[in-house]
């Protein structure tokens, strides 16, 4: 499945199924001057406002656009001081100059860069900041390996077409991001953390893959009740952060 709308019907649950993101990841962007409280921000493919959310409490004024219906209403119930706008990111009516940050968290790779990038080009404050990030649920560099990641990849191991990237893509996307010359990159950085998952977890959270059939989650699942009933679960994520070119 390559459908981004993938995730409209874990609309309920997707929340609980998706890990937050690493403090450390959060310490970094507010290094970066991102979280200054006043500051406007676009997050761009929102979902059920795992970004929105931290970026709220920080004190910033937030623009969310999701274009899943069931998603966007989850996220103006839940939030309600976002703005939020119901549509694909390349679509969005985003204006000039409204924006001092924007983001997309576990989201740029549904959308389409050269649509996507003068647009928020554009959107964006003389200095403004564009910063790309996502959770990589293993395995990929540097995340450490574990019995039930041996079973993954026996899972993985019997489709037809190749498995998800890892971290490296991270290089990919920060390539493609900069090859227009509308942003310059300001720095790429990676941080590694652990959760506990349970049989449930593993299944709300792999269902929420794209790429991972019913049949795929059931065995996911079933590996975890194998192997106890919980796994420690070693992932990663990453960060990329860009400056808008005058």
């Amino acid at each position: 499945m390559t459908d981004p709308r993938h995730f409209e019907k874990h609309a309920a649950t997707y929340e609980e199924a998706r890990p937050p993101y690493p403090p450390e990841l959060w310490q970094r962007i507010d290094e970066l001057g991102a979280l200054r409280p006043g500051q406007r921000a676009v997050d761009l493919g929102a979902g059920t406002g795992q970004a929105t959310g931290v970026l709220l409490e920080a004190g910033l004024e937030v623009t969310a656009v999701e274009p899943g219906h069931q998603l966007a209403t989850r996220l103006r119930e839940r939030y309600p001081a976002a703005h939020v706008i119901e549509t694909a990111a390349e679509d969005a009516d985003l204006g000039a100059g409204a924006f001092d940050l924007a983001v997309a968290a576990t989201a740029i790779h549904w959308m389409d860069l050269d649509r996507l990038l003068p647009k928020v080009h554009r959107a964006l404050t003389e200095n403004g900041l564009l910063l790309v990030w996502r959770n990589v649920y293993g395995p990929g560099e540097g995340v450490a390996d574990t019995p039930f990641r041996e079973r993954v990849r026996e899972i993985v191991a019997e489709r037809d077409q190749p498995s998800r990237h890892g971290l490296s893509i991270a290089e990919l996307t920060a390539a493609k991001l900069t090859s227009d010359g509308l942003f310059e990159q300001v720095s790429l950085d990676h941080f590694a953390w652990s959760i506990e998952l349970s049989e449930r977890q593993i299944r709300l959270l792999f269902g929420t893959f794209s790429d991972w059939s019913e049949v795929e989650v059931e065995e996911a699942a079933a590996a975890v009740r194998e192997l106890g009933g919980t796994v420690t679960e070693h992932y990663g994520s990453w960060l990329i952060a860009l400056r808008r070119r005058r």
